[in-house]
């Protein structure tokens, strides 16, 4: 029978890696989002924001978006929208302070500057639509709140107990959600690819995090990302902003071909055969950002089995961060 020093230390010492297999089944996340869409009426006519500026749909926005996930991740992530909230204000930043139609406008035509501090009160957010509640009670997994410039939004941040920087630094004061959760911050000033960025930054943290524990080779995150520049004859899928073939953030279009092994990660793990190919920017859609955002997200493993803990499906981390070990 353990002495009381050994159940005490037994009780703080963190959790184990769950035991490898090469055939546990991958999960498939099926999640479900509350969608806030801050888009202030501008004018007496009851014009918004949104066409006062001609931005896009954001209907059209998250239908593209939710679709893309699903194909990308192979049907392993599945988001279903269980309440959109229209709200008819600029939100509160953590000073009080909020915009009105023409103090916007103002900022946006460079008449004045943008109000600082520019973070928005997530406090007060949380707190109006009950989230910390409701992600407790299982009635929602996510928030994505769709917002515009100068809002104040991450384009990720998250909550919960044990949550950790998502691009942004976690949300304080959370724990009574009993599980952690994301919110992603869009704009309906931008597209389908942007949305992508956002989750990509999201995707990036979160598998750090998930790989944190681990070094040299048994690392497969740090693998996965490396590109020409950064990794020299060893080029993966890049990340987010370097292709493989990039020299630049953003630098997607980069024709110069360089040898990769993305097709091996996309047709042989985890079983890797030593398949390296000549790639260049044409595979991942010649510098636009959907097109190889959507490429990248393809190449994420989503198979059966689990290695050193880690699940050889990643999107179920991806999609529902509680799965993280920290």
């Amino acid at each position: 029978m353990p002495s009381l020093l050994e159940t005490i230390i037994s009780f703080f010492r963190p959790a184990p890696y769950p035991k490898d297999s090469a055939t546990e089944p991958a999960q498939i996340t099926r999640s479900k989002v509350l969608v806030i869409v801050y888009d202030p009426v501008m004018d007496a006519a009851g014009t918004k924001l949104s066409k006062t500026m001609k931005w896009k749909d954001t209907s059209e926005l998250i239908t593209g978006f939710m679709a893309d996930i699903l194909e990308v991740s192979g049907g392993m992530v599945r988001y279903e929208i269980v309440q959109r909230i229209d709200v008819n204000e600029f939100p509160a930043k953590t000073d009080g302070f909020r915009y009105t139609p023409q103090t916007f406008l103002d900022v946006w035509n460079r008449t004045s500057a943008p109000h600082t501090p520019q973070e928005v009160n997530y406090a007060a957010i949380l707190t109006q639509f009950n989230i910390l509640n409701r992600v407790a009670r299982s009635e929602i997994d996510e928030v994505w709140i769709f917002g515009f410039p100068h809002a104040g939004f991450y384009e990720s941040t998250m909550g919960g107990p044990g949550a950790f920087w998502c691009n942004a630094p976690p949300l304080a004061n959370t724990a009574a959600s009993k599980r952690r959760f994301v919110v992603m911050g869009f704009s309906f000033e931008r597209g389908v690819g942007e949305m992508h960025e956002s989750y990509g930054h999201r995707a990036e943290s979160i598998m750090e995090k998930a790989f944190g524990k681990l070094t040299g080779d048994a690392n497969l995150w740090k693998r996965f990302i490396r590109y020409e520049k950064s990794a020299p004859g060893k080029a993966a899928c890049g990340n987010v902003h370097f292709a493989p073939s990039s020299q630049a953030d953003y630098d997607w279009g980069n024709m110069t071909p360089v040898k990769s092994e993305c097709y091996d990660w996309l047709l042989n793990f985890p079983n890797f055969k030593g398949d390296i190919r000549t790639v260049d920017a044409s595979e991942w859609g010649s510098g636009e950002i959907r097109a190889h955002h959507r490429w990248w997200f393809n190449h994420f493993p989503r198979v059966a089995g689990r290695r050193n803990g880690i699940h050889n499906n990643w999107w179920q981390y991806i999609a529902a961060p509680q799965q993280v070990i920290v």
